[in-house]
């Protein structure tokens, strides 16, 4: 068992690792590798900053903008990459004295790995408190419709793999059977043993049904994907979300490896550091999290330097109406993936 004493003294200084001009291969969701440019001694110096909050619309509690997405924990990992993601996940537990503690999962990810390791890691070295734990069910089948003895198993299995008593936020993976899916996540709501319910699509095709789903039933969350170079949230979900009081996280904040490969070899600009982003990684998050309809962004990574550098999109200075702009428009003249 490590402590959680031992882990910072062990990992004291991660950031540093990251170097201007060092190549940052990282993992968003699918595994794939991607290119950044960081600043280790700014980026070491940020993580003693204070973490940005923002507050769950039905709730009212408060919750970091940045977490960690757990798609990249596998039944297929090796032992020693499985040492890896477990020093992320402590690297999320440890980060602003626990402040960044998001951990988004999915009865699916993994084979069912990713729940099930990071619950037993969680339990076995003395953070499982300190993390709020995100998962998802869907059970629907190719005729679009969930069984409910099926939806209940699997929440129950999520139950037993993370070795919670209550999970903080149960969302139905990909608009599976909303009226079968959600209706039994609402009664675990009622029962206080989920405390957040909702939906997620990172399909712009399925936005409408998405909306439907905003409008008509009580959901607390929302899943969606968002980027610097993927703004169509911004035209009716974000906006919606805000109406219904409805909180957004969002997922592929880099666009998976798109933007990794536009960037390629280029410095961040100089005037990043006019809202603290010393590293391509920050820029691309603070972008994010600058919307006020989003409420906490969920990138994943198998590297715990690279969780370090990702909590500082959340630390510091967010980009004003000018900076966005300019972000915007140096990422207009980026060339294609």
């Amino acid at each position: 068992m490590i402590s959680r004493r031992e882990w910072l003294r062990l990992t004291a200084g991660a950031g540093a690792a990251l170097t201007l001009g060092a190549c940052r291969p990282d993992l968003e969701n699918a595994g794939a590798a991607a290119n950044a440019a960081g600043n280790g001694a700014a980026n070491a110096a940020a993580a003693t900053s204070d973490m940005i909050l923002r507050t769950i619309p039905s709730s009212g509690e408060q919750i970091p903008v940045i977490g960690l997405g757990g798609r990249w924990i596998s039944t297929n990992s090796t032992e020693e990459e499985l040492a890896e993601h477990r020093a992320v996940l402590h690297a999320l537990a440890d980060g602003a004295e626990g402040a960044g503690r998001v951990f988004d999962t999915a009865a699916g990810y993994g084979g069912g790995a990713s729940e099930e390791f990071s619950g037993q890691w969680a339990e076995e070295d003395g953070f499982a408190d300190d993390i709020f734990w995100a998962t998802k069910v869907n059970v629907a089948g190719s005729d679009g419709r969930a069984d409910p003895d099926d939806v209940r198993e699997q929440i129950e299995r999520s139950f037993r793999r993370l070795r919670v008593p209550v999970i903080d936020l149960n969302q139905v993976h990909n608009l599976g059977d909303p009226p079968t899916q959600l209706g039994i996540l609402q009664e675990y709501k009622e029962e206080g043993r989920i405390r957040h319910i909702g939906m997620t699509t990172t399909s712009t095709g399925r936005y409408d049904d998405l909306a439907e789903v905003m409008r008509d039933y009580p959901i607390d969350f929302i899943g969606i994907d968002y980027a610097i170079d993927n703004r169509v949230a911004e035209e009716t979900i974000f906006p919606l979300a805000q109406d219904e009081g409805i909180a957004v996280m969002v997922y592929l904040p880099f666009g998976r490896t798109r933007m990794w490969n536009r960037i390629g070899d280029r410095p961040v600009p100089e005037w990043a550091a006019e809202f603290d982003a010393t590293t391509w990684a920050q820029f691309m998050l603070k972008f994010v999290v600058a919307h006020p309809a989003v409420t906490i962004a969920a990138p994943g990574t198998s590297n715990p330097d690279h969780m370090v550098d990702n909590l500082g999109g959340g630390r510091g200075r967010l980009p004003n109406a000018e900076h966005l702009e300019r972000m915007i428009a140096l990422e207009q003249e980026l060339p294609d993936a």
